[in-house]
């Protein structure tokens, strides 16, 4: 299951993990307009761990979900 909401500055898509125990915890993705940012509470240090992509790794890493194993250069259009 999951999520989206429209924030002033960003895009919120909250996943829901579904199904038999154990269930990882939510995962919160923001979509800023130069970023974006992946968030998971992490319950073994009682914090919220972040992860920070730039647009362009957010584009690799869309690409690279469809490539098999390899090194890849993605091609930049003007």
């Amino acid at each position: 299951m999951f999520s989206i909401e429209h924030e002033f500055d960003s895009t919120v898509i909250t996943l829901v993990d579904e199904g038999a125990a154990p269930l990882s915890e939510d995962v919160i993705i923001n979509a800023f307009e130069e970023c974006v940012t992946v968030e998971q509470y992490d319950p073994r240090t009682d914090t919220v761990q972040k992860i920070t992509l730039s647009i362009g790794q957010l584009r690799d890493l869309g690409a690279a979900l469809d490539l098999p194993e390899g090194v890849y250069l993605r091609e930049v259009r003007p």
